[in-house]
């Protein structure tokens, strides 16, 4: 059984966010819409992908973000060059690099943060299901 993954999150400034996200993580956008009962779309992700990320905006009744300290998007890295160099994209896309709030997250990572909140780990390493959580 296969199963494709949305992360979809309301946000402040959809323009900006979908800049940040492109640069930052290396993503297209797959996918828009306009005015769909009040709410406008963009999809990012990998062509092809088993995920992507759907960021929306309501213009009747705009959402504030409201993410926690541990609401986080992991995204395991095994190449240290790759992990590196999207570290780098992270801090010159305009995300904050900040301290965990979970110190599990500090050592083989880089936790970093959008202009809204949401958090987003590169985490150094290969998963696997023999990991601690």
């Amino acid at each position: 059984m296969s199963y494709h993954l949305r992360i979809a999150r309301p946000v402040r400034d959809l323009a900006a966010t979908v800049d940040m996200y492109r640069r930052g993580l290396n993503l297209q956008v797959i996918d828009t819409f306009e005015n769909h009962d009040g709410f406008d779309g963009v999809m990012l992700g990998v062509p092809d992908g088993d995920y992507h990320f759907e960021f929306t905006r309501s213009r009747n009744h705009p959402v504030r973000p409201a993410p926690t300290v541990e609401d986080l998007t992991v995204f395991y890295i095994p190449s240290v060059p790759e992990w590196q160099a999207g570290c780098a994209r992270m801090r010159a896309a305009g995300f904050n690099e900040i301290p965990p709030f979970n110190p599990y997250w500090e050592a083989n990572g880089c936790t970093f943060e959008d202009h809204d909140g949401y958090r987003i780990v590169l985490q150094q390493g290969k998963w696997s299901n023999d990991d601690p959580p």
